[in-house]
């Protein structure tokens, strides 16, 4: 074992939108989480990988926990909590212009089971005045015995750099766990699935809600006069036919504008020549299908 070296993991956890996948991307300076405006994005549990002096920090990003009821909501929130139990730290992350809303009383409260060590993290605190974020955090250290806290702008990575050396010294003693150039242990196919969806939420802004679900369905993969080519076949999945008209546009227009955009994003991170392939099926049920919930990295809960 290196000398000094040192590896943990450290839970990001907070209501929906509360800015964990953009604090994720700030820390690791990779895209590794999709970011939308959009609530809930993040959807099961996805790990970062950052290395600081003789310090691995193996960051889990969780979905946003919220009081779910379908099937599919209840194992976001499941996905979260198996995430704060993996964690020899955790991260709670809070909207400052949001302030300390349901969700963030109920989380706190769970936490209290948890007897882990937990620190503060409020976002978005360049939309907000001093005296609200003295008010807001005092209100916050009322209901929790918090070991630190960090004011930041996740989006600017202001304060970020704060974090990363603070939790550095915060690791238990041990041999690194990944390799020391690898950022995220998710699969190609899964985060081309996510650019895919992604790029839908951006596209089609407020008309379609959490309907859709984006499954890789097919990977093919050769090299062509020694460059890389992948061939990907991808299935968009809505719960009714006036979704999937929108998702299609005028003649197809709008799918064809996902694709080429889709394509574009998965071909930077493979680093290769893409040719994807999108088809979009409805199918009014697949939130309850435990099935369909496992190909997204959840458990499906009753």
């Amino acid at each position: 074992m290196v000398e000094h070296r040192r590896c943990g993991y450290v839970a990001l956890i907070g209501a929906p939108n509360a800015g964990k996948s953009t604090l994720l991307n700030a820390l690791s300076g990779s895209d590794i989480a999709i970011v939308t405006p959009k609530p809930q994005t993040t959807r099961a549990r996805l790990r970062g990988i950052v290395n600081h002096g003789q310090s691995q920090i193996i960051f889990i990003d969780t979905p946003g926990i919220f009081d779910a009821k379908p099937v599919f909501e209840k194992a976001m929130v499941a996905s979260a909590w198996i995430g704060v139990g993996e964690a020899d730290v955790v991260l709670l992350l809070v909207d400052a212009h949001r302030k300390a809303d349901d969700d963030t009383r109920r989380i706190i409260e769970a936490l209290k089971t948890h007897g882990k060590a937990v620190i503060l993290v409020l976002n978005k605190v360049d939309k907000v005045q001093k005296e609200a974020l003295l008010i807001l955090s005092q209100e916050l250290y009322a209901l929790f015995d918090f070991e630190r806290s960090f004011m930041i702008s996740a989006s600017k990575g202001n304060g970020v750099a704060d974090i990363t050396r603070y939790l550095a010294e915060k690791m238990p003693p041990g041999e690194w766990l990944y390799p020391e150039d690898e950022v995220t242990d998710v699969s190609e196919r899964h985060l081309a699935a996510e650019i895919t969806r992604e790029t839908c939420f951006l596209a089609l802004h407020a008309e379609l809600p959490y309907s859709l679900a984006v499954e890789t369905e097919k990977w093919e993969e050769h090299t062509h006069d020694g460059k890389r080519e992948v061939r990907i076949h991808q299935t968009i999945m809505v719960e009714r036919e006036s979704q999937k008209k929108i998702v299609l546009g005028k003649s197809g227009a709008m799918l064809k504008h996902i694709g080429s955009a889709a394509r574009g994003k998965i071909g930077g991170l493979l680093q290769a020549q893409v040719h994807l392939l999108l088809f979009v099926k409805v199918s009014e049920t697949w939130k309850s299908d435990p099935a369909m919930v496992a190909t997204m990295g959840l458990e499906a809960k009753k």
